[in-house]
């Protein structure tokens, strides 16, 4: 069986789907791997890593992809190389199949095997090959880091001779994995941090790690039997905001991570909120290529509202693509390894097997 991954278009995405770790565990697996001269070089990860785990290298992908058995990616290749696709062969990545739902039924409709892996149960059994939350702590991760490069303040209390300077009050909107990781950041930083989120069990998360959790009185627990968060009703929407633009008034860094599979963002900091945020405030929204979570949020900018800067960028993984690459190669593999069978040499598709059933495009 032959494995290859073919270059991502840099320009929107520097993460690779196979470093030289993994591809050693692939060949060691039985697979053959091939992929692209200079593959992942702007990693520092040169060509030569690669070949001395038996790796083989090809100037096209398009070679690559006519020659392949499974072809593993970030995301969906452009229609070009989708077309060279043929039956029986089987594309691995993150398909986002919301989104690309067209694409991915004509690609099912030519007997082709799509797996998008952000479709994987929340069951342990497939935790080793979660994207969503190898990728998502490290956005929660970074969001802080740059929210805090922006913010014209000390972040911690210091107590000086002078004076004392207060620390920085942070809120977390949405405390899932990456709003989970954001808390623990701005903690470890010395900020004192709040959170909120629609799923009570959230609560006890947020409050181990040392945040407050805002709780609206009444509140209905909002989160499916896969863990994801729901739509909110109107009554539920309306206790939120007032919520939130209370905590507002003492807020001066936003982290916002709310996010609704397939859906486009909650739009949860509205208009009328930005006049409770002090100007110098910083609002980091993790969901702007989903819209939004504030009514303002441009994508790949910085705008300024009323002395407030808000920041979103269309994938800020490409700012810690070393450490994204590497998390993300080992669930490919993880996943990889459950599909195939190394006595028969081939890939199984078991549709009982739940990881299987759920992540295949049908």
């Amino acid at each position: 069986m032959h494995l290859v991954s073919i270059t991502e278009n840099k320009q929107s995405e520097k993460r690779v789907a196979v470093t030289p770790e993994m591809a050693k565990k692939y060949i060691d697996l039985g697979l053959k791997v091939s992929l692209q001269n200079n593959y992942a070089q702007h990693l520092g990860f040169d060509d030569e890593k690669y070949k001395n785990h038996g790796v083989n290298f090809l100037d096209k992908d398009e070679d690559l992809i006519i020659n392949s058995d499974v072809i593993v990616q970030l995301g969906l290749p452009n229609d070009e190389k989708l077309s060279l696709l043929k039956e029986n062969q089987t594309l691995v990545g993150s398909l986002s199949s919301f989104s690309n739902k067209e694409k991915l039924n004509g690609l099912k409709n030519k007997k082709i095997n799509c797996f998008s892996l952000e479709l994987l149960p929340r069951i342990t059994r497939a935790q080793s090959m979660d994207i969503l939350s190898s990728q998502a702590n490290l956005a929660g991760y970074k969001a802080v880091v740059e929210a805090f490069q922006i913010y014209e303040k000390a972040i911690p209390m210091m107590m000086t001779a002078a004076g004392t300077v207060p620390a920085a009050k942070v809120l977390i909107v949405g405390a899932g994995v990456a709003g989970l990781q954001a808390i623990a950041t701005a903690k470890r930083m010395g900020a004192i941090v709040f959170a909120t989120d629609v799923r009570m069990a959230s609560k006890e998360q947020v409050e181990s790690l040392g945040g407050k959790f805002l709780t609206i009185e009444g509140s209905e627990n909002l989160e499916t039997e896969g863990g994801y968060a729901k739509e909110a009703s109107d009554e539920f929407k309306k206790k939120q905001e007032e919520l939130l633009s209370e905590t507002l008034k003492k807020i001066d860094i936003v982290i916002c991570t709310a996010l609704i599979p397939g859906r486009e963002a909650p739009k949860i900091i509205k208009e009328d909120m930005f006049k409770n945020l002090q100007p110098g405030s910083v609002i980091y929204d993790l969901a702007a290529v989903q819209g939004g979570n504030t009514v303002f949020t441009e994508v790949n900018k910085i705008v300024e509202k009323d002395g407030v800067k808000i920041l979103g960028e269309a994938n800020i993984l490409n700012k810690l693509p070393v450490s994204a690459s590497n998390l993300y190669a080992k669930n490919v593999f993880n996943f990889i390894s459950n599909l195939y069978d190394k006595e028969n040499n081939k890939f199984n598709i078991n549709l009982e097997d739940e990881i299987i059933e759920k992540t295949l495009i049908k």
